[in-house]
């Protein structure tokens, strides 16, 4: 009980005790007592003052600088993205005429059925015909997957999704079973389109498409549907809709009018030769 009742007495350390009471009696505080420490502490204060006050100065006078120089770069961003659209106005036009002057070097002048066919198997011309009409989406309750690029997964869309690879067998698909001509969703594709993928896109010919994704393609259009389907794109299709919820509907039409290629290029030409001439 002794050890309990000098601890209950001395709750402070003695030595904490005998340094407090040193303290007092020397009359120690935080504040200086001499002139020359009085001094000190006035002149700091003096000169955190100053250069506070020729800051604020400072500012105020860079200040109208500032402003002219931030108005001026807004002015030159203006200026050159108005000159950016107008090259890029330019630019479209001469497409345009280009991908026209393509269309036409693919035409002969006597207009013979050969070089009709060949301007529409290559897309330089519009078509219209009977044909099929196919609806792929993706999943009513398609997800992300959780990565930078939810359509590199698995070998099937594991995340309810349409790929760009999917995309990719359905169109070769049409073209195995006998389609003249394909479109996805108004936009025309040639032996040389390319599907790709770019984030939660499917780019044709680098032009983004958004789901659902409507897929034209000219032919005979019952055997078109009947070989399709049977085909084995036709059945990984299936499969999509089975084990992962992606939609799709096929529907044979008696008139489909697909656009031309919005740019037909022209690798190689070569002149005709005659039979009988020498």
């Amino acid at each position: 009980m002794s050890l309990l009742t000098n601890v209950m007495d001395h709750s402070l350390d003695d030595g904490y005790a005998e340094a407090a009471a040193r303290k007092k009696a020397a009359g120690a505080s935080g504040m200086p007592k001499t002139l020359r420490a009085k001094l000190g502490l006035a002149a700091g204060l003096v000169l955190a003052a100053l250069v506070v006050t020729l800051g604020a100065a400072q500012a105020r006078v860079a200040a109208p600088v500032v402003a002219k120089e931030r108005q001026e770069l807004i002015d030159r961003i203006d200026k050159e993205t108005a000159s950016a659209d107008k090259l890029e106005g330019t630019v479209d036009t001469l497409r345009d005429d280009v991908s026209a002057r393509q269309r036409a070097a693919l035409k002969t002048s006597g207009g013979s059925g050969q070089a009709d066919l060949v301007s529409m198997l290559s897309g330089a011309t519009a078509v219209h015909g009977p044909g099929v009409r196919l609806v792929v989406d993706d999943a009513k309750e398609a997800s992300s997957g959780g990565g930078d690029n939810p359509r590199e997964t698995a070998d099937f869309s594991d995340t309810g999704r349409v790929r760009d690879r999917d995309m990719q067998r359905v169109v070769n698909g049409l073209w195995a079973a006998g389609a003249e001509a394909v479109s996805i969703n108004g936009q025309r594709l040639t032996a040389l389109s390319a599907i790709r993928a770019a984030g939660d896109a499917i780019l044709v010919d680098n032009k983004p498409l958004v789901p659902p994704y409507t897929v034209l393609a000219v032919g005979d259009g019952q055997r078109l549907s009947t070989r399709f389907q049977n085909g084995a794109d036709g059945l990984y299709l299936h499969a999509l809709e089975e084990n992962y919820d992606i939609r799709a509907t096929i529907a044979v039409e008696s008139d489909l009018r697909l656009p031309a290629a919005p740019s037909v290029i022209v690798r190689t030409a070569q002149p005709r030769t005659e039979k009988g001439t020498s």
